[in-house]
């Protein structure tokens, strides 16, 4: 099962980085995760939208041929960061990639709640766009900092259980999405 993973940050040392990359090992044989480039899309502008730069193409045709996306945020002012919405504006423009794409959504913050407004307004704007998100499992990691070893791995048990039980039913997701 293919997946591609956008995470809304391009900070070197973003703990959702981290997540994206300990999920993208740790789930190796169940999901093949690929973590997209977004941080090389140029801003959306409409003028462009049907002649995009390569990268734009490029990155759309792996969400369209993917079975599954795995979005990752950070919050930034009780929201998602410009950097992931940029990414969203290319998606549902002209081809429309998202339309009943099976999501799931994950977040991590030193904070107490864990991206839980960003992520509010995330489902807000894939609903708006067509994708088909994972209803009832919601990914909230507060005090990610605490949660994770020097090198980024997750290392908190209950988490990571957590987080199995959520990637389980993802897959089942985007198996049932395909009978949406």
């Amino acid at each position: 099962m293919k997946v591609v993973a956008v995470v809304g940050s391009n900070r070197k040392d973003s703990y959702n980085k981290k997540l994206a990359l300990y999920m993208q090992q740790h789930y190796k044989g169940k999901i093949d995760i690929e973590i997209l480039p977004i941080e090389q899309l140029p801003m959306y502008n409409q003028d462009d939208e049907l002649t995009p730069p390569a990268i734009v193409t490029d990155i759309k045709k792996k969400v369209a041929e993917s079975d599954g996306v795995l979005f990752i945020t950070p919050e930034y002012n009780h929201s998602i960061p410009a950097f992931l919405k940029n990414a969203i504006d290319w998606f549902s423009r002209v081809d429309k990639v998202m339309i009943k794409k099976p999501v799931m959504i994950a977040g991590g913050t030193p904070g107490v709640q864990g991206t839980v407004r960003a992520q509010i307004h995330l489902r807000q704007i894939l609903a708006g766009i067509g994708a088909l998100t994972l209803p009832g499992n919601e990914v909230y990691i507060g005090a990610i900092h605490e949660k994770m070893d020097e090198a980024g791995k997750l290392v908190h048990e209950p988490t990571i259980e957590f987080l199995n039980s959520v990637v389980d039913n993802f897959v089942d997701w985007i198996g049932k999405a395909k009978s949406l």
